[in-house]
Protein backbone atom coordinates (compact mmCIF):
# COMPACT_ATOMS: atom_id res chain seq x y z
CA UNK A 1 0.00 0.00 0.00
CA UNK A 2 1.47 3.33 -0.99
CA UNK A 3 0.75 6.64 0.79
CA UNK A 4 0.18 9.77 -1.23
CA UNK A 5 3.03 12.26 -1.08
CA UNK A 6 0.90 14.82 0.82
CA UNK A 7 -0.01 12.33 3.57
CA UNK A 8 3.57 11.20 4.06
CA UNK A 9 4.72 14.82 4.38
CA UNK A 10 1.95 15.62 6.90
CA UNK A 11 2.77 12.51 8.96
CA UNK A 12 6.49 13.40 9.04
CA UNK A 13 5.68 16.93 10.10
CA UNK A 14 3.50 15.61 12.92
CA UNK A 15 6.36 13.41 14.23
CA UNK A 16 8.74 16.37 14.16
CA UNK A 17 6.29 18.56 16.05
CA UNK A 18 5.82 15.90 18.72
CA UNK A 19 9.57 15.43 19.12
CA UNK A 20 10.10 19.21 19.31
CA UNK A 21 7.37 19.57 21.92
CA UNK A 22 8.89 16.82 24.06
CA UNK A 23 12.34 18.47 23.84
CA UNK A 24 10.85 21.85 24.86
CA UNK A 25 9.06 20.30 27.85
CA UNK A 26 12.26 18.54 28.99
CA UNK A 27 14.25 21.77 28.69
CA UNK A 28 11.66 23.77 30.63
CA UNK A 29 11.50 21.19 33.41
CA UNK A 30 15.30 20.98 33.58
CA UNK A 31 15.67 24.75 33.79
CA UNK A 32 12.98 24.95 36.49
CA UNK A 33 14.66 22.28 38.61
CA UNK A 34 18.09 23.88 38.16
CA UNK A 35 16.81 27.32 39.12
CA UNK A 36 15.04 25.91 42.18
CA UNK A 37 18.21 24.17 43.33
CA UNK A 38 20.56 27.17 42.96
CA UNK A 39 18.35 30.12 43.81
CA UNK A 40 19.85 30.57 47.29
CA UNK A 41 23.26 31.22 45.75
CA UNK A 42 22.01 34.04 43.55
CA UNK A 43 22.98 37.62 44.35
CA UNK A 44 19.39 38.85 44.17
CA UNK A 45 18.11 36.20 46.53
CA UNK A 46 17.13 37.26 50.07
CA UNK A 47 19.01 34.36 51.63
CA UNK A 48 22.40 35.40 50.21
CA UNK A 49 22.15 39.15 50.80
CA UNK A 50 24.77 40.51 53.26
CA UNK A 51 23.52 41.27 56.75
CA UNK A 52 24.96 42.64 60.01
CA UNK A 53 25.40 40.68 63.21
CA UNK A 54 23.76 42.90 65.84
CA UNK A 55 25.00 40.97 68.87
CA UNK A 56 28.12 43.15 69.23
CA UNK A 57 28.87 46.15 71.52
CA UNK A 58 27.80 49.32 69.71
CA UNK A 59 28.27 51.82 72.56
CA UNK A 60 31.96 51.60 73.39
CA UNK A 61 33.75 53.56 76.13
CA UNK A 62 37.50 53.89 76.48
CA UNK A 63 39.87 56.21 78.33
CA UNK A 64 42.28 58.65 76.75
CA UNK A 65 45.30 56.79 75.40
CA UNK A 66 43.80 53.28 75.65
CA UNK A 67 43.33 51.58 72.25
CA UNK A 68 39.67 51.33 71.22
CA UNK A 69 38.09 48.58 69.10
CA UNK A 70 34.79 48.77 67.17
CA UNK A 71 33.71 45.28 66.08
CA UNK A 72 31.58 45.04 62.92
CA UNK A 73 30.51 41.55 61.79
CA UNK A 74 29.05 41.08 58.29
CA UNK A 75 27.62 37.72 57.26
CA UNK A 76 27.39 36.51 53.62
CA UNK A 77 29.42 39.42 52.31
CA UNK A 78 30.08 37.78 48.93
CA UNK A 79 31.81 40.15 46.53
CA UNK A 80 30.79 43.27 48.45
CA UNK A 81 33.19 45.48 50.44
CA UNK A 82 33.12 46.85 54.00
CA UNK A 83 34.09 50.44 54.79
CA UNK A 84 34.41 52.48 57.99
CA UNK A 85 33.14 56.08 57.91
CA UNK A 86 33.55 58.82 60.52
CA UNK A 87 30.10 60.35 60.71
CA UNK A 88 30.96 63.90 61.80
CA UNK A 89 32.86 64.72 58.59
CA UNK A 90 31.88 61.70 56.41
CA UNK A 91 35.57 60.85 56.12
CA UNK A 92 36.30 57.39 54.71
CA UNK A 93 38.74 55.80 57.15
CA UNK A 94 39.05 52.33 55.61
CA UNK A 95 37.72 50.46 52.57
CA UNK A 96 38.23 46.72 52.58
CA UNK A 97 41.57 46.13 54.26
CA UNK A 98 43.03 49.43 53.00
CA UNK A 99 43.31 52.63 55.07
CA UNK A 100 42.16 55.86 53.41
CA UNK A 101 43.32 58.40 56.01
CA UNK A 102 46.71 59.89 56.78
CA UNK A 103 45.98 59.43 60.49
CA UNK A 104 47.91 56.22 61.17
CA UNK A 105 46.04 55.64 64.43
CA UNK A 106 43.16 54.17 62.39
CA UNK A 107 43.41 50.65 61.01
CA UNK A 108 41.01 47.85 60.10
CA UNK A 109 41.69 44.37 61.48
CA UNK A 110 40.24 41.46 59.54
CA UNK A 111 41.58 37.92 60.01
CA UNK A 112 41.71 35.79 56.85
CA UNK A 113 38.25 34.54 55.76
CA UNK A 114 36.65 36.15 58.80
CA UNK A 115 33.33 37.99 58.96
CA UNK A 116 34.79 40.47 61.49
CA UNK A 117 35.87 43.92 60.31
CA UNK A 118 37.27 45.65 63.41
CA UNK A 119 38.19 49.32 63.41
CA UNK A 120 41.19 49.90 65.69
CA UNK A 121 41.87 53.39 67.05
CA UNK A 122 45.22 53.79 68.80
CA UNK A 123 45.88 56.50 71.40
CA UNK A 124 42.31 57.90 71.24
CA UNK A 125 41.70 61.45 72.41
CA UNK A 126 38.48 63.13 73.54
CA UNK A 127 38.11 64.67 70.08
CA UNK A 128 37.80 61.15 68.60
CA UNK A 129 34.50 60.58 70.40
CA UNK A 130 31.44 60.32 68.17
CA UNK A 131 29.62 58.05 65.73
CA UNK A 132 31.42 55.71 63.33
CA UNK A 133 29.57 53.77 60.61
CA UNK A 134 30.34 50.32 59.26
CA UNK A 135 29.06 50.32 55.65
CA UNK A 136 28.55 47.69 52.95
CA UNK A 137 28.39 48.80 49.29
CA UNK A 138 25.08 47.12 48.50
CA UNK A 139 22.24 48.78 46.59
CA UNK A 140 20.81 50.44 48.60
CA UNK A 141 23.78 50.97 50.94
CA UNK A 142 23.83 49.15 54.30
CA UNK A 143 25.23 50.84 57.41
CA UNK A 144 25.49 50.17 61.13
CA UNK A 145 26.33 52.97 63.59
CA UNK A 146 28.73 52.67 66.56
CA UNK A 147 29.08 55.24 69.36
CA UNK A 148 32.61 55.78 70.70
CA UNK A 149 33.02 57.55 74.07
CA UNK A 150 36.49 58.74 75.14
CA UNK A 151 36.78 59.89 78.75
CA UNK A 152 39.58 61.37 80.83
CA UNK A 153 39.71 59.07 83.85
CA UNK A 154 41.06 60.66 87.04
CA UNK A 155 41.83 59.17 90.42
CA UNK A 156 40.72 60.89 93.63
CA UNK A 157 42.17 60.63 97.13
CA UNK A 158 39.44 61.21 99.71
CA UNK A 159 40.07 63.95 102.23
CA UNK A 160 42.07 67.20 102.23
CA UNK A 161 45.16 67.84 100.13
CA UNK A 162 47.23 68.31 103.32
CA UNK A 163 46.72 65.82 106.12
CA UNK A 164 48.14 66.17 109.66
CA UNK A 165 48.47 63.00 111.71
CA UNK A 166 49.88 62.34 115.19
CA UNK A 167 53.01 60.32 115.69
CA UNK A 168 52.18 56.72 116.63
CA UNK A 169 48.62 56.84 115.19
CA UNK A 170 47.12 55.08 112.16
CA UNK A 171 47.11 56.69 108.70
CA UNK A 172 44.39 55.59 106.27
CA UNK A 173 44.31 56.87 102.65
CA UNK A 174 41.55 55.89 100.20
CA UNK A 175 41.87 56.33 96.44
CA UNK A 176 38.89 55.81 94.11
CA UNK A 177 38.56 55.58 90.34
CA UNK A 178 35.02 55.43 88.97
CA UNK A 179 35.05 57.05 85.52
CA UNK A 180 35.87 54.93 82.49
CA UNK A 181 35.28 51.41 81.19
CA UNK A 182 35.19 48.34 83.41
CA UNK A 183 38.80 47.50 82.62
CA UNK A 184 40.38 50.13 84.85
CA UNK A 185 43.60 48.24 85.44
CA UNK A 186 45.06 48.56 88.94
CA UNK A 187 46.41 51.20 91.33
CA UNK A 188 49.93 51.73 92.67
CA UNK A 189 50.93 53.91 95.63
CA UNK A 190 54.10 56.00 95.74
CA UNK A 191 55.77 57.99 98.47
CA UNK A 192 57.57 60.67 96.53
CA UNK A 193 59.12 58.78 93.61
CA UNK A 194 59.45 55.47 95.49
CA UNK A 195 56.94 52.68 94.92
CA UNK A 196 55.29 51.44 98.11
CA UNK A 197 55.57 47.67 97.97
CA UNK A 198 53.38 45.35 99.98
CA UNK A 199 53.66 41.57 100.04
CA UNK A 200 50.48 39.57 100.39
CA UNK A 201 50.66 37.18 103.36
CA UNK A 202 49.10 33.73 103.23
CA UNK A 203 46.20 33.29 105.65
CA UNK A 204 47.86 30.25 107.26
CA UNK A 205 51.22 31.97 107.59
CA UNK A 206 52.01 33.27 111.09
CA UNK A 207 53.91 36.52 110.83
CA UNK A 208 53.95 39.85 112.59
CA UNK A 209 51.21 42.22 111.41
CA UNK A 210 52.81 44.47 108.74
CA UNK A 211 52.92 48.19 109.45
CA UNK A 212 52.01 49.06 105.85
CA UNK A 213 48.98 47.42 104.23
CA UNK A 214 47.40 47.79 100.80
CA UNK A 215 43.99 46.60 99.65
CA UNK A 216 42.49 47.11 96.19
CA UNK A 217 38.97 46.02 95.27
CA UNK A 218 36.46 46.49 92.46
CA UNK A 219 32.74 47.00 93.09
CA UNK A 220 31.04 49.81 91.21
CA UNK A 221 34.41 51.54 91.16
CA UNK A 222 38.07 50.76 91.66
CA UNK A 223 39.05 51.41 95.29
CA UNK A 224 42.52 51.18 96.84
CA UNK A 225 43.26 51.71 100.54
CA UNK A 226 46.70 52.39 101.98
CA UNK A 227 47.08 52.10 105.76
CA UNK A 228 50.22 52.77 107.78
CA UNK A 229 50.23 51.89 111.48
CA UNK A 230 52.39 53.38 114.27
CA UNK A 231 53.32 56.43 112.26
CA UNK A 232 56.85 57.82 112.47
CA UNK A 233 58.05 61.34 111.62
CA UNK A 234 59.86 59.80 108.64
CA UNK A 235 56.46 58.78 107.22
CA UNK A 236 55.79 62.42 106.32
CA UNK A 237 55.78 63.14 102.59
CA UNK A 238 53.77 63.21 99.38
CA UNK A 239 51.69 60.08 98.76
CA UNK A 240 50.45 59.47 95.21
CA UNK A 241 47.71 57.15 93.98
CA UNK A 242 48.79 56.15 90.45
CA UNK A 243 46.31 54.10 88.33
CA UNK A 244 47.56 52.29 85.25
CA UNK A 245 44.81 53.82 83.08
CA UNK A 246 44.02 57.21 84.61
CA UNK A 247 45.50 60.44 85.89
CA UNK A 248 47.15 60.22 89.32
CA UNK A 249 46.11 61.99 92.54
CA UNK A 250 48.21 62.85 95.60
CA UNK A 251 48.06 64.04 99.22
CA UNK A 252 50.65 65.61 101.52
CA UNK A 253 50.97 63.82 104.87
CA UNK A 254 52.46 65.62 107.88
CA UNK A 255 53.31 63.48 110.91
CA UNK A 256 53.43 65.80 113.97
CA UNK A 257 53.86 65.44 117.71
CA UNK A 258 51.07 67.76 118.80
CA UNK A 259 47.58 68.85 117.71
CA UNK A 260 46.99 70.85 114.57
CA UNK A 261 43.94 73.12 114.32
CA UNK A 262 42.72 71.65 111.01
CA UNK A 263 42.94 68.54 108.81
CA UNK A 264 43.82 66.26 111.76
CA UNK A 265 42.98 62.61 111.09
CA UNK A 266 41.43 60.99 114.16
CA UNK A 267 40.78 57.31 113.61
CA UNK A 268 38.76 57.12 110.41
CA UNK A 269 37.96 60.85 110.28
CA UNK A 270 39.88 62.91 107.77
CA UNK A 271 38.97 66.41 109.00
CA UNK A 272 37.85 68.18 112.15
CA UNK A 273 34.08 68.62 112.47
CA UNK A 274 32.88 72.06 111.30
CA UNK A 275 30.03 71.82 113.80
CA UNK A 276 32.42 71.26 116.71
CA UNK A 277 34.54 74.21 115.64
CA UNK A 278 31.46 76.48 115.46
CA UNK A 279 30.31 75.48 118.97
CA UNK A 280 33.76 76.17 120.40
CA UNK A 281 33.83 79.57 118.70
CA UNK A 282 30.41 80.54 120.14
CA UNK A 283 31.44 79.48 123.65
CA UNK A 284 34.69 81.44 123.43
CA UNK A 285 32.83 84.54 122.22
CA UNK A 286 30.28 84.22 125.04
CA UNK A 287 32.99 83.91 127.68
CA UNK A 288 34.79 86.97 126.28
CA UNK A 289 31.62 89.10 126.33
CA UNK A 290 30.78 87.94 129.85
CA UNK A 291 34.23 88.93 131.07
CA UNK A 292 33.98 92.38 129.49
CA UNK A 293 30.50 92.89 130.96
CA UNK A 294 31.63 91.88 134.47
CA UNK A 295 34.65 94.16 134.27
CA UNK A 296 32.47 97.09 133.19
CA UNK A 297 29.94 96.61 135.99
CA UNK A 298 32.69 96.36 138.59
CA UNK A 299 34.13 99.60 137.29
CA UNK A 300 30.87 101.52 137.89
CA UNK A 301 30.70 100.21 141.42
Amino acid sequence: MTWPVEMRAARLLGYRLKIGLVVIIIMVLGFFNESQGTAHYGEDSVGSFPYFEYNVPRNVTTVVGQTAFLHCRVEQLGDKAVSWIRKRDLHILTAGILTYTSDQRFQVIRPDKSENWTLQIKFPQERDAGIYECQVNTEPKMSLAFQLNVVEAKAKVLGPADLYVKTGSLLSLTCILSQGPHDLGTIFWYKGSKLIEYKEVDANEIVEEPRIRLRTEWTEQLTSRLTIDKLLPTDSGNYSCVPTMAEAASVNVHVINGEHPAAMQHGNANTASPCALSVNLVISLYCTLATIYTSTVDGFR
